[in-house]
């Protein structure tokens, strides 16, 4: 009863000290004794009170020193407090007994301090938090009872009551030097004549309130209303007034489409943007001119209109947060500038009017004694002018007959000077029907007719752009003036132009716009007339080589000539179209039976057995073709030609200089090649590549004299794949240039490794493709191979191809020659079949040639085989060339190859190609 009769005591003698006029530190520090000494004793007591952040930074409390520091120091973010977020939201109050079983304080202070136990309290009042308190002992728990809680919170609600009280006398304090300095203001402000002493004075005192003297004012311009323009700055600002406005003239601000301009404009209201890169709103560029970080913009209001805008910059790192009390206060010292600037702005304009309308009147005499002199001028420059239009010009009279006429007219219609004049104006009209009164007339007074034509004296007709214009005088119609140009030049570009969207310059052939046009027409008539209908895909086989070996002149003459034997073998109906490089697509409209597409095929290839003469160069060309049908194959133009292409390019890898009708299991093979592209990408890395080598025979020493490196794929999942069906791919994808160095590394590894073993007497031959020859690192790559090997060059031997060596002729040369000198051999893989000169055989550095497996397949039964076969042997031994025959696969074929002194052989007839360890244990061991 005492202790209760006590705290009683106490709470009255806080009461009495919070209606005295105590400072509020001194009040609250009566309620911290309270708590602390009175209620219960405990080691810490601290009352925190809200920052401008958001934060609760200690004001009053026990004891003055925590760890050093003082309380002043520690602050409170609620957004990283769990516990002060939850106190101040459900304003009320939270005990934790033992705070290592609650995880909503903050650990830290809970370590630093020591805290066991904790008590937090919202300082609140009618639903107003004005702040917290937190009480906890170092190291011991504090057991508080229900009673004592209750005790402190009522001790809290006194120190709610003092806040709110000291808060309230601030505002009527702040309010009475409020309004003292409006006084102030207006009264200052009113004894102002100028503009700028009224801007000043503003400026000074928006200065002091908000602290800060960069201010600048934008105002409308007195003459051009709509525009805003910057008028003045403080003379305290960081920047000079002069700096202020030339940076102003060079960015050149369009306050009409600024965003933060027109807010303010159309609220009429003040805008904060404490950081202007975070907020769209600013010109960010006219900030980085001027330097600003931040930017407080206040319309300048009277009466409901707007004079301009204040602009207080911030120009510091730090960000400005300004009170909405300085916001309001700012603003009711610029809507009391605004009445006194509204009048003298006003002023100032009027004398402006009066200067402008006084330099107007002095302007129009000047301008009313021009006016005799230039109408005597335009008089005489009238006739000049209608002689020197380069349109012609027509006066029609209300009888409809030619008043006037230029020369440019004349010299239009062909007829001589003045002979136009009396004449009727439908002389030249094509339509003599036709008037120049025409309904649409009545809208701007002038009628204009495009593609309309005018008949020449002589007859012929002359397209022209025409237009009439009504003449009047006071209200009444006297007649026409017609202007017109020729237009025959435009049309024919016109013409011109639309010839060339549809047709492809190069072969004059329609291009994929029209087709797609003509096959979407054959589409409808056949499926309207149940009709069959056929499209062929074409390509032609080698024209890249052809292209890379004469140049791209020679292969346009060649399109050309395709074009014209391709429309030679067309019928009435069909279109050939150029689809772009060596495609061409024919659509026969009307395909009654699929023997008639087989024979229309079959002519076209036949058209290609015939050489061309491309000036003097005789050039074999055949084509591959492949044809879809409507409706079984597609509906549409594009499922058409896309099946179309999948079936030629069938054609084009089972033979070539064929055709082929689409099938359904042509796009499975289509996918399984992409499918087959991908796994080719990821060969290498998965260690699917394995060389295998073929061995080249000596047959009348019987001896190994070399091997050749052949590459093979054993895919992890489809096994081995054909070098037929891969090799071409990775030529396509340039894997090739990869792949290639790969395989010639492995094949001077194996046969320096044999090597090593005591079998130093054969030769590496290894292919080289023309995509990785023709890389200018080339024969770097081959020396470096060697160096990494330490194989010696002699026992290498690159296999090039005939189409290789004929590209790039002196490079080519360069780069044989440089091999030449390192000790490698080099040989003319499959000799015979290739497309040049065999100049080349006199020039090269060329150590073998490779007999061709096609001819010696026949050689024994094929007697034009059998002779190419005898030229080639006879030529290399009269060149000195080593002479080697491949695919020797009967013993008929070995006899021939002795008899015409060929003994080196190599094929199936004594081996295929093996692995490494085969081969060793059956040729070496």
């Amino acid at each position: 009863m005492i202790e209760e009769h006590m705290r009683y005591s106490r709470l009255a003698h806080i009461t009495k000290l919070i209606n005295t006029k105590l400072e509020l530190h001194e009040v609250l520090g009566h309620v911290v004794t309270a708590i602390s000494e009175e209620i219960f004793r405990c080691d810490s007591v601290g009352i925190y009170l809200p920052q401008e952040d958001g934060t609760y930074r200690g004001y009053v409390g026990k004891p003055e020193y925590i760890n050093g520091a003082t309380l002043d120091m520690h602050v409170i973010d609620p957004k990283k407090d769990l516990l002060a977020n939850e106190v101040l939201e459900t304003k009320e109050s939270i005990y934790i007994p033992d705070t290592s079983k609650d995880s909503r304080p903050d650990r830290r202070a809970v370590e630093a301090f020591k805290i066991t136990s904790l008590l937090a309290l919202p300082i609140n009042y009618e639903d107003e938090v004005y702040g917290l308190v937190f009480l906890f002992n170092y190291g011991v728990y504090m057991n508080l009872k229900d009673t004592e809680i209750q005790a402190v919170e009522a001790y809290v609600n006194m120190a709610a009551v003092a806040i709110r009280n000291a808060n309230n006398l601030s505002k009527k304090e702040n309010l009475i030097s409020e309004k003292q300095l409006l006084i102030d203001v207006t009264k200052e402000l009113s004894l102002c004549s100028t503009l700028n002493e009224v801007l000043d004075k503003c400026f000074s005192y928006v200065g002091k309130v908000l602290k800060n003297k960069n201010i600048g004012a934008h105002l409308l311009d007195p003459v051009a209303e709509k525009q805003i323009k910057p008028a003045s700055l403080s003379k305290e600002s960081d920047w000079t007034e002069e700096a202020w406005m030339k940076t102003h003239n060079v960015i050149n601000i369009d306050h009409s489409t600024d965003k933060l301009f027109q807010e303010v404009i159309k609220t009429k209201k003040a805008v904060l943007i404490p950081d202007v890169y975070r907020d769209p709103r600013p010109n960010h560029d006219a900030c980085r001119s001027f330097g600003i970080k931040g930017i407080l913009m206040l319309p300048i209001v009277t009466m409901g209109e707007i004079l301009g805008l204040l602009a207080i910059v911030n120009l510091g790192q730090k960000e400005r947060i300004y009170t909405q009390a300085e916001i309001q206060l700012a603003q009711s010292i610029v809507e009391a500038t605004a009445s006194v600037l509204s009048h003298i702005i006003y002023m100032e304009k009027q004398e402006l009017i009066i200067k402008k309308r006084t330099y107007e009147l002095t302007e129009k005499n000047t301008e009313l004694e021009d006016v005799v002199g230039e109408l005597q001028r335009l008089s005489r420059e009238k006739e000049l002018i209608l002689n020197s239009a380069g349109d012609g010009i027509v006066g029609v009279n209300i009888e409809g007959n030619i008043s006037f006429c230029n020369p440019a007219s004349e010299s239009i219609l062909g007829y001589r000077e003045k002979e136009l004049i009396g004449k009727p104006y439908k002389i030249f009209f094509n339509n003599s029907d036709q008037n120049l009164q025409k309904p649409g007339n009545k809208g701007n007074g002038v009628t204009t007719y495009t593609d309309a034509i005018f008949i020449r004296k002589d007859g012929s007709n002359c397209p022209v752009e025409y237009s009439s214009t009504p003449i009047k005088e006071e209200k009444k119609l006297v007649g026409y003036v017609v202007t017109f140009k020729d237009i025959t030049y435009r049309k024919q570009m016109e013409e011109k132009i639309n010839y060339h969207a549809y047709y492809d310059s190069l072969t004059n052939l329609p291009n994929r716009l029209l087709l797609k046009d003509r096959l979407d027409q054959g589409l409808a008539y056949a499926q309207l007339h149940k009709e069959k209908l056929a499209v062929l895909f074409l390509d032609l086989d080698r024209f890249k080589t052809i292209n890379d070996m004469l140049g791209h002149s020679y292969g346009d003459l060649l399109l050309r000539m395709v074009a014209k034997r391709l429309k030679e073998c067309a019928y009435n109906g069909c279109t050939v179209s150029r689809q772009g490089g060596d495609e061409f697509t024919i659509i026969l409209p009307v395909a009654r039976n699929e023997f008639e597409i087989r024979e229309f095929a079959e002519n076209i290839i036949s058209a290609f057995e015939e050489s061309f003469d491309l000036n003097g160069n005789e050039i074999f060309v055949k084509a591959s073709i492949g044809i879809s049908l409507f409706p079984q194959d597609g509906e549409k133009a594009d499922d058409l030609i896309k099946k179309a292409d999948t079936a030629m390019y069938k054609a084009k890898e089972l033979s070539g200089n064929d055709y082929q009708f689409y099938t359904s299991s042509m796009d499975k093979r289509t996918m399984d090649n992409v499918k087959l592209e991908t796994s080719l990408y990821r060969a290498l890395d998965l260690n699917e590549f394995l060389v295998v080598y073929q061995p080249q025979f000596d047959y009348k020493h019987k001896r190994i004299i070399g091997v050749e490196a052949l590459l093979r794929w054993n895919h992890s999942s489809k096994g081995m794949i054909s070098p037929g069906q891969f090799i071409p791919l990775a030529e396509e994808t340039g894997l090739i240039v990869q792949i290639g160095e790969w395989v010639l590394k492995q094949s001077c590894r194996q046969l320096k490794e044999w090597q090593e073993k005591g079998y130093k007497h054969i030769t590496m031959s290894v292919n080289v493709s023309a995509q990785q020859f023709n890389k200018k690192d080339f024969v770097t790559m081959v020396k470096s191979t060697l160096a990494e090997t330490q194989l010696n060059p002699r026992y290498l031997e690159l296999e090039l191809t005939e189409n290789l060596i004929i590209q790039n002729t002196e490079e080519t040369l360069s780069k044989m020659s440089e091999l030449k000198k390192l000790g490698i051999k080099i040989s003319i893989d499959d000799f015979g079949t290739g497309y040049s000169s065999l100049g080349y055989l006199r020039n090269f550095p060329i150590n073998t040639l490779k007999i061709d497996r096609s001819f010696i397949n026949d050689v024994c039964h094929d007697s034009k085989n059998a002779a190419i076969t005898n030229t080639i042997i006879t030529l290399a031994h009269n060149l000195n060339l080593d002479v080697i025959a491949e695919g020797v696969e009967t013993k008929d074929q070995i006899d021939f190859l002795l008899s015409s002194d060929c003994h080196l052989v190599q094929g199936f007839y004594f081996s295929p190609p093996v692995k490494a360890d085969d081969f060793f244990e059956k040729y070496l061991n």
